[in-house]
């Protein structure tokens, strides 16, 4: 492989992120992708680098992956625990590791925060997700997601 670089994401990234993350919605039966408000949400994440961890895998420059992290207070822990919020490799270059670096590097920064667990939500579908983060070092919980829409 390439030069692979684990970055923090800046504002001038967003662009590269947009269609990844446009490739991960159209895995999860969850979501769509609606490309102003992901990149709003983009430009707030990079904006608060204490609590939020936004991270890309370059190759030669051109962003080729990402995922994120967001802490929050758990009271079953009493310590903080990180949030992954999205991992997605573009599918061109999968299987060569990037995931596992981008989650590597993840790791370490929620270690540096204080975070005592990660979790992340996926689509139970999604089996060459599951097959991935299982390989990682992730299990299953007996919790489900659920949701509920607040429209302001």
């Amino acid at each position: 492989m390439n030069s692979l670089q684990i970055d923090r994401a800046g504002r001038a990234d967003i662009e590269q992120i947009l269609p990844l993350l446009k490739a991960l919605f159209a895995l999860e039966e969850d979501f769509d992708f609606e490309p102003d408000k992901a990149r709003c949400a983009l430009e707030r994440m990079v904006g608060d680098r204490e609590r939020i961890c936004l991270l890309v895998a370059r190759v030669d420059g051109e962003v080729v992956g990402m995922c994120s992290a967001q802490l929050v207070i758990s009271t079953a822990l009493g310590a903080d625990s990180a949030w992954i919020e999205d991992v997605v490799v573009d599918s061109h270059w999968r299987g060569q590791g990037i995931g596992n670096a981008l989650l590597t590097e993840l790791e370490q920064w929620c270690r540096q925060q204080g975070a005592t667990s990660m979790k992340l939500l996926a689509d139970h579908d999604n089996h060459p997700a599951l097959d991935f983060y299982r390989r990682n070092g992730w299990s299953g919980t007996n919790l489900i997601a659920l949701k509920k829409s607040i429209n302001t």
